[in-house]
């Protein structure tokens, strides 16, 4: 199974649904994965200043708690584990599509990759505003029936499909 360059969502979806067994029975939080770049982020600042830290929210995800470094061992994990599944699998690294060589309007990888770190980062932002981001409100928020996660991962996949329309020139 580890070979498998795709595994089936269902299965996928099975075993990350468990790990929130764990995450709530050991640490007391849930999935989720944008606070951890609040964590990082808070304490690389707090090295450059210190004062930094008296502003109450990045004081809070720099503290050294289980629940902050959980999401960031998470982020980390998830990085590595994409890549040893490249690895495991014998993917390779494929060209630009044709879909986002006609969204971009050419087959430049540094025109895509600064596309995909602006929407990152704008993503990042508005998942910190939202109080969560979509594994936080999709994941965790709905598996707990929570009805402001509910209306956010609707609103994302609103959002999502309205932008990839745009996008695309299809609208």
């Amino acid at each position: 199974m580890l070979m498998q360059k795709a595994w089936s969502p269902y299965v996928a979806g099975i075993f990350i649904g468990l790990l929130q067994i764990p995450a709530f029975l050991l640490i007391e939080t849930a999935l989720g994965a944008s606070s951890s770049y609040v964590t990082i982020g808070g304490l690389v600042a707090s090295w450059i200043d210190p004062s930094i830290l008296k502003i109450d929210y990045v004081a809070r995800h720099v503290a050294a708690t289980a629940k902050n470094w959980w999401q960031v061992a998470l982020v980390i994990g998830i990085a590595v584990g994409a890549f040893a599944s490249m690895k495991l699998s014998g993917a390779t690294r494929q060209p630009i599509s044709p879909i986002w060589q006609r969204a971009l309007g050419t087959a430049s990888p540094a025109k895509r990759y600064a596309l995909a770190f602006g929407a990152g980062f704008i993503m990042l932002v508005g998942a910190r505003i939202a109080d969560g981001c979509t594994s936080g409100h999709g994941l965790s928020g709905v598996a707990q029936l929570a009805v402001g996660s509910t209306v956010a991962v609707a609103a994302m996949f609103a959002g999502g499909i309205g932008a990839a329309m745009l996008l695309l020139r299809r609208i």
